[in-house]
């Protein structure tokens, strides 16, 4: 009986400990995504891309934004610059951590003034440095009700730029 209550005890433990492990990674993931978002409000360069890994991706919500950490930092500073930057407020975040703890994925939705509600989601990787942004892709949620009617505009308007292209 006293091995069966040892054993129960020592599993006890380490649920214990696992949760509290995945609950300290989630609050730092937390904080990585929030300084990611409040950085790009206050147009703060150095610790925007800071939180990005160096072979980050940053999906944006237009079928073309692609880019590298190093193309975006190019697009996105001369703004930062000129104190321009965007603001993003998320109201919901789930996260996941991959079984080895080394790598969280997310999804958010977020609010912003000009797109409305929007959708983030992406990778972090734990490294020596704390966790870094790996890829980070930007949506604008499209209602299904609506979807049909959206997807003609948008084949309407890539035709129009194909033949502006063309031209």
């Amino acid at each position: 009986m006293n091995d069966i209550m040892t054993q129960l005890a020592l599993l006890s433990l380490l649920a214990i400990t696992s949760l509290s492990a995945t609950a300290s990674s989630n609050l730092a993931i937390d904080q990585v995504i929030d300084s990611f978002h409040q950085a790009a409000s206050d147009a703060d360069s150095v610790r925007y891309f800071d939180l990005l890994s160096e072979d980050s991706i940053f999906l944006g919500t237009d079928g073309t934004e692609r880019w590298t950490k190093k193309e975006f930092k190019s697009y996105v500073e001369p703004y930062f610059k000129q104190g321009k930057g965007w603001t993003y407020i998320s109201t919901e975040r789930h996260i996941n951590l991959s079984s080895d703890g080394e790598t969280a994925f997310f999804d958010e939705l977020l609010i912003n003034k000009n797109y409305g509600q929007c959708r983030g989601s992406g990778v972090l990787w734990k490294t020596a440095k704390g966790w870094k942004i790996a890829q980070y892709n930007l949506s604008v949620p499209l209602p299904n009700a609506i979807a049909k009617d959206i997807v003609a505009k948008i084949n309407q308007f890539s035709v129009k730029v194909t033949k502006q292209n063309n031209e």
